[in-house]
């Protein structure tokens, strides 16, 4: 992505945001790709993009010469009444499990999202576990009191028995074991569909 480029409403319309090259935690910033507009040339002129930030669902079209696309054979698929969560390689489940979820007062967002951070942490005994995945939703509770408007992540714990419970501030979070795997499986961009 070139250094800041607005993104705008309906290829070439009223700017939507601004974005940088690397985000607010200093990392990489990673859009997801959800539609492309030709140009006369028959090559992308426009990509039609998810964005991290609220309200949940904000996309725009940014010009293709701004952004490197690629690939992403991963998608992550989270059951909020199944409390499971699915990870689909080339349309084949590869890892399942149970989840914890967000309590009945700090929900879990449901929607469309997609993996934007990812952070290796230096203990596993912390309240993360060994590594999280941060996606583009925000909690709808939390997002005018929490830093950065409550970003939601999927994340491993150091509260094993919270598993399958409905009790986090609308993270999800796995076992730490899964979470080794599952961080493995899900590169920047990979989407998550979290359904009620």
């Amino acid at each position: 992505m070139a250094p800041v480029e607005a993104l705008r409403r309906a290829g070439g319309g009223a700017t939507v945001a601004q974005l940088d090259t690397v985000d607010l935690n200093g990392l990489r910033t990673v859009l997801a790709v959800d539609g492309v507009r030709m140009g006369r040339s028959c090559k992308p002129a426009w990509y039609h993009v998810e964005l991290a930030v609220l309200p949940n669902g904000t996309a725009g079209w940014v010009p293709a010469r701004a952004i490197h696309v690629y690939q992403v054979r991963s998608r992550i698929v989270v059951s909020l009444t199944q409390r499971r969560l699915r990870v689909y390689r080339s349309g084949t489940v590869v890892l399942e499990t149970t989840v914890g979820i967000g309590a009945p007062s700090t929900p879990t967002p449901t929607g469309r999202f997609y993996v934007n951070e990812r952070y290796v942490l230096s203990s596993s005994d912390g309240p993360f576990g060994p590594a999280a995945l941060g996606i583009s939703a925000h909690s709808t509770v939390l997002a005018q009191s929490w830093t950065e408007n409550g970003p939601i992540a999927l994340h491993g714990t150091n509260e094993p028995w919270s598993i399958g419970q409905a009790d986090s501030h609308g993270c999800v979070h796995v076992p730490n074991d899964v979470m080794r795997r599952l961080f493995v499986l899900a590169p920047a961009g990979t989407p998550v569909v979290i359904r009620g």
